[in-house]
């Protein structure tokens, strides 16, 4: 491990001051971070450990809308009863994320913020229509992510909590690989107050909406409706786990399964 300065602060203000200039990281669980540096594929002069700052963490649940804090667990997330109760497909994907270590380390506002292509918490701020909420600014899902790791988050912007507007019905399945448990693909189905909305993750270099099935959904919110929908390979991925047709052939199916799962 190459040598980095280490701080904690206990403030989101001094979070900002204690990663400005040079190429500090902010540090939320650390699940993608630290795997990273161990690989040399990162060198940050400091860590801005961000676990000590209350204001990041919690589960509120008014006016129809569920905000989780950005430094809330996994593990929070899927013991909620609020959550359980309000999405509880919410509730599912945080339980079906990594392992218990993972689940118990990894934050909401981390995953947001790596972006991974196989992450399942972009599924459903994406299939949610939520609202990123930062030091600087409120940012819709649908401009959030904007490709491979890449967010629209600027240059020493935080997240600081995330809120979802509570549907009518919501599902999330996914097609796991067994060791990682990430998302080979993963799908996530709503209908409510952002519409009618399929998320994709995992299948492509970001996590995408899937327009056709949200059309069939729409005019009938049953998984019968994702039977005879066709999804174009085109752009996605193909890897040692699968094809490209392949995970095109099982965003359908696996969206049906959410449907009747929710």
């Amino acid at each position: 491990m190459q040598a980095f300065e280490y701080s904690k602060p206990a403030s989101v203000a001094d979070a900002i001051r204690a990663a400005g200039g040079g190429d500090a990281k902010l540090l939320a669980g650390g699940q993608s971070l630290l795997a990273s540096m161990k690989l040399g594929l990162a060198a940050p002069s400091a860590l801005v450990d961000l676990s000590s700052i209350g204001e990041l963490k919690g589960i509120t649940v008014a006016n129809g809308q569920v905000t989780i804090g950005a430094m809330t667990t996994h593990a929070a997330v899927a013991a909620s009863a609020e959550v359980q109760q309000a999405i509880p497909a919410l509730a599912k994907l945080a339980g079906l994320i990594g392992d218990r270590q993972v689940r118990n380390r990894g934050t909401i506002g981390g995953s947001l913020a790596n972006n991974d292509p196989a992450a399942c918490y972009p599924a459903a701020v994406l299939g949610l229509g939520a609202t990123i909420h930062t030091d600087q600014r409120q940012i819709p899902a649908d401009s959030f992510f904007k490709g491979l790791y890449e967010t629209a988050l600027a240059e020493g912007e935080v997240i600081t909590a995330v809120s979802f507007p509570v549907p009518q019905q919501a599902g999330w399945e996914k097609m796991r690989n067994p060791a990682s448990r990430f998302s080979l693909v993963g799908v996530f189905v709503s209908r409510g107050p952002a519409g009618t909305r399929v998320a994709v993750t995992g299948a492509g270099a970001c996590v995408f909406r899937v327009k056709a099935l949200e059309d069939a959904l729409a005019a009938n919110f049953t998984a019968a409706a994702c039977e005879g929908v066709k999804v174009s390979a085109d752009g996605l991925n193909t890897d040692l786990h699968g094809s490209a047709a392949y995970r095109a052939a099982l965003i359908p199916v696996l969206a049906g399964r959410a449907v009747a799962g929710s």
